[in-house]
């Protein structure tokens, strides 16, 4: 079926899943979840675990899914999280779809989770193919105004070749950085998580994949939403 989302606003069911009296219970599946994988359990058979035990919806299973990771994970990333302030002068090295989608969402209202890891990420999915929405631009702006605040030496995007569309989106990323500064760089690559998994430079994404490697790396989209006012941002980590 095409899809005609014009918006990456939440989901019809995401105000009662994650409603303010759920999330206790989701807080306490996520230690649980945490607990399990830290003692080596296989992803799928902890989330099935706990899951089933708190009763928890699909959406709510991929929330725990994008937002939990062992306590090795979370110290290993969080050592090589870069400070804002030593951007100045690096070339930064963006995961395109990863942050453009997490802050359309912010813009829409959609769901965002704060990781155990301290990221922020989204509970869209971009499979093979990507449509742009009404907050495409407007996120591309926000994101520009960020990175010029933080005086980089170069911005170079990278977006999945095989994803539909990205031609496209890489115009238009294109057309508006050519206002930023330093203007933007963008590439069409096969494997964009390949690239930035062995880059030198300072990384853009929350990508769970691309943080084990050994990477510095920037919390931007948190850095952008937690600025905008619109943003929903559900924290499983809060005390």
């Amino acid at each position: 079926m095409p899809d005609r989302r014009r918006h990456r606003g939440p989901h019809p069911e995401d105000a009662a899943l994650f409603a303010a009296e759920m999330l206790p219970r989701l807080r306490t599946a996520a230690v649980d979840f945490c607990y399990l994988l830290d003692r080596g359990y296989a992803e799928p058979s902890a989330l099935k675990l706990v899951g089933d035990r708190y009763a928890l919806r699909a959406r709510q299973r991929t929330a725990l899914a994008r937002a939990c990771c062992t306590t090795e994970a979370v110290t290993a990333r969080t050592r090589r999280v870069l400070d804002p302030s030593l951007l100045a002068g690096r070339e930064l090295w963006i995961d395109g779809y990863n942050l453009l989608t997490t802050i359309e969402a912010a813009l829409a209202g959609g769901v965002l989770l704060v990781g155990r890891d301290g990221t922020l990420r989204d509970l869209a999915s971009v499979h093979g193919s990507y449509r742009k929405v009404a907050e495409t631009e407007p996120a591309l702006r926000h994101i520009g105004a960020h990175i010029a605040d933080l005086k980089p030496a170069r911005v170079v995007w990278l977006l999945d070749r095989p994803v539909s569309n990205s031609g496209r989106l890489a115009a238009l990323i294109r057309e508006v950085g050519t206002e930023c500064v330093p203007p933007w760089t963008v590439r069409l690559e096969d494997s964009p998580d390949r690239i930035l998994r062995g880059s030198p430079h300072a990384i853009v994404t929350a990508d769970s994949g691309i943080l084990d490697a050994p990477v510095r790396w920037l919390n931007l989209a948190r850095r952008i939403a937690e600025r905008l006012p619109e943003a929903w941002i559900v924290d499983l980590f809060a005390d």
